[in-house]
């Protein structure tokens, strides 16, 4: 039996990310999806996957044009609202060697509008990577569908061979979701949100930021519940970018609309969190005052250690926030970090050299080598932070920390440490 590969942070931090060991590229070796990784590693199992993504703008419908294999986790969609949403255009050997459905896809949105009450503000055209392999021009065939329609129509790539390209899928379907905005009058007033497609917890600090420089209108896709709603983004003065897959869009919304956006990176290191408001607000020409957040967050944080000690701790990938960074932060805060189940690429490496200076002997695994099926959980970890790291350390306290509510700042690091400590007590009290 092979055992569940992994390298230390100092053993990795030799390396580069073209110096990657075979076991940590997933293009080097068969991929196992264990149920550790269905939750991202399936384009439409749970939570944002591209086709639910292409489903943010609202009033929109779906025509997913696919073999049937490719549509075959958009039931698990159904149950959360969506089963009115979708429709289907089946693809057969023929169609795929020929190329000839090409022709119908105009036809069959025409077809769905007839099974629809209301029409829709957009149909978006789904296709997987079939159309990557033939070079379908879907610019074109969606200019094709409007003529016919009359109603908008716009392309989502499920391009699952793309997934690890300078342009992933989920990079691709940002782009499309906001590309139907148009040109309006903008308003210094006003500014967007940009990076997730549900909004950030309520309680985020953010907004109160924004409020303290004058901005008087926030937009976020996930608060939009019409299209006039939706619309309305390309009022704003600027746009801020959460996440770094929603940057193409922001590049294409300033090309486009004039809309100039700020980049900021989920992080959950106080000082970096501190930073990260300062040079925000150097930008939009505002001081922005958050020390009594970032007071109370430490103060939080203190209490947590109080009550359940220096924990060791297991961190997944499948979370809301990154790996890495995140476990940096857990060893700034005085815990340890012996396991990350992480994808390391260039923009964490940084991280990964960080954690080699201040906890050289943390295990690194890749959730998609197959070795993993003969992962041991160590009996040295506490408690797990991420659903993966969850899944494999069934005996032990952890928190999931990927709700559709999006952590932010030092809200996120508050709802961390809330679901940690509640896993905890909820623990303690079941033995």
């Amino acid at each position: 039996m092979v055992d569940a590969y992994y390298i230390t942070a100092k053993q990795l931090a030799k390396l580069s990310c073209e110096t990657l060991p075979e076991e940590l590229t997933s293009a080097k070796h068969m991929i196992y999806s264990s149920p550790a990784t269905l939750d991202f590693n399936s384009p439409g199992a749970k939570g944002f996957g591209v086709k639910r993504a292409g489903l943010a703008i609202p009033g929109s419908v779906m025509l997913l044009i696919a073999p049937g294999c490719c549509g075959r986790n958009t039931q698990l969609l159904n149950a959360l609202g969506y089963s009115e949403r979708f429709f289907y255009l089946m693809l057969d050997d023929t169609d795929i060697v020929t190329g000839r459905y090409v022709s119908k896809i105009p036809k069959a949105c025409e077809e769905l509008l007839g099974e629809l009450a209301q029409k829709p503000s957009v149909i978006m055209l789904c296709v997987t990577c079939v159309d990557a392999l033939l070079g379908t021009d879907m610019e074109r065939v969606c200019r094709a569908c409007e003529q016919r329609t009359g109603v908008k129509a716009a392309p989502a790539y499920m391009y699952a061979l793309t997934r690890e390209k300078r342009l992933p899928p989920m990079g691709l379907v940002r782009k499309s979701v906001y590309s139907l905005l148009e040109p309006q009058q903008r308003y210094s007033r006003e500014c967007n949100i940009l990076g997730f497609f549900s909004a950030l917890d309520d309680g985020c600090e953010i907004y109160d930021l924004l409020s303290q420089a004058g901005i008087k209108k926030v937009r976020e896709i996930g608060r939009c519940k019409t299209f006039e709603e939706y619309s309305g983004m390309s009022r704003a003065n600027f746009s801020i970018v959460l996440n770094s897959e929603a940057r193409a869009a922001a590049q294409d919304m300033q090309q486009r609309l004039g809309i100039p956006f700020i980049e900021l990176t989920r992080m959950f290191r106080l000082d970096k969190i501190a930073n990260q408001y300062r040079l925000l607000g150097q930008a939009i020409g505002a001081e922005l005052d958050d020390t009594e957040y970032y007071e109370k967050t430490k103060e939080q944080i203190e209490s947590f250690k109080k009550k359940h000690g220096s924990l060791t701790f297991a961190v997944g990938e499948s979370l809301n926030a990154d790996s890495f960074e995140l476990a940096l932060a857990l060893i700034g805060w005085g815990f340890k970090v012996n396991e990350i189940y992480g994808t390391v690429g260039e923009r964490n490496f940084v991280f990964v050299k960080k954690l080699a200076q201040l906890s050289p002997d943390t295990r690194i695994y890749s959730n998609l080598s197959p070795t993993m099926m003969n992962y041991v959980p160590s009996e040295d970890t506490d408690a797990a932070v991420g659903a993966d790291a969850v899944y494999y350390h069934k005996d032990k306290p952890g928190a999931d920390f990927n709700g559709e509510e999006q952590p932010f700042g030092y809200r996120g690091v508050a709802m961390l440490f809330e679901q940690l400590d509640k896993a905890i007590d909820e623990r303690r009290s079941a033995r």
